[in-house]
């Protein structure tokens, strides 16, 4: 088992090469580790990129296989990321398309779910 400070550095090093990933198939980066606010009962969105007219919002994950990260997203979790997003829209007055997707990394591998959420 993973000490809190290890599992807090693996969870950074997922999401640089979830970005680095995102990167290189034409994604630009718009915002990292993005939280709207202490105390509102939001989520932290790890990536936030655009690709064409399309933003979208990545949730990284980094286990030891596919199933126990799908099993890490509870509902819970989604809805506030669905409300962490919402808030990001309109704040920048997005009128583009929109998604949720989500990066497993597992090992050397890294799996991409699109519309995920």
């Amino acid at each position: 088992m993973h000490s809190k400070k290890t599992s807090y550095k693996i969870g950074l090093y997922s999401e640089f090469l979830a970005r680095w990933y995102l990167r290189f198939h034409g994604y630009k980066i718009l915002k990292s580790r993005y939280i709207t606010g202490k105390n509102t009962n939001r989520a932290e969105i790890d990536i936030i990129a655009r690709h064409k007219n399309t933003i979208v919002f990545i949730e990284v994950k980094c286990r030891q296989s596919i199933d126990v990260a799908w099993d890490a997203i509870t509902q819970n979790q989604s809805a506030r990321l669905r409300r962490a997003a919402e808030t990001y829209l309109m704040n920048t007055h997005w009128t583009g398309d929109a998604r949720f997707d989500v990066i497993v990394v597992c090992g050397h591998k890294i799996y991409w779910a699109k519309n995920a959420i």
